[in-house]
């Protein structure tokens, strides 16, 4: 199959787009632009300062990526001291 019949044949697929936002940038990008809170002023006259549902979105998959690393090392770090277990069993026999 030649250049062109791969570039504009008809079994070229379009790439398809993926969301795989950074959710720190993501965030900072919320904050960044001054969007992150909403000032709301109450009937009393009471000024309050809300997150928005986008910036606490964010956090929120913020803290589900780190959760899921942190998993990952603690289990790599609980297969270490397994190694290191066993090893030192084998020496000392």
């Amino acid at each position: 199959m030649n250049y062109l019949n791969k570039m504009y044949g008809r079994n070229n697929k379009p790439a398809e787009s993926k969301d795989n936002k950074n959710p720190n940038r993501v965030a900072g990008g919320i904050r960044g632009q001054g969007s992150d809170t909403i000032t709301l002023l109450g009937e009393d006259g009471v000024q309050q300062t809300l997150p928005t549902q986008k910036y606490v979105e964010s956090l929120r998959s913020q803290i589900d990526s780190q959760k899921s690393v942190i998993n990952v090392l603690e289990r790599k770090l609980t297969r270490l001291e397994r190694t290191v277990e066993g090893l030192s069993n084998f020496v000392k026999s």
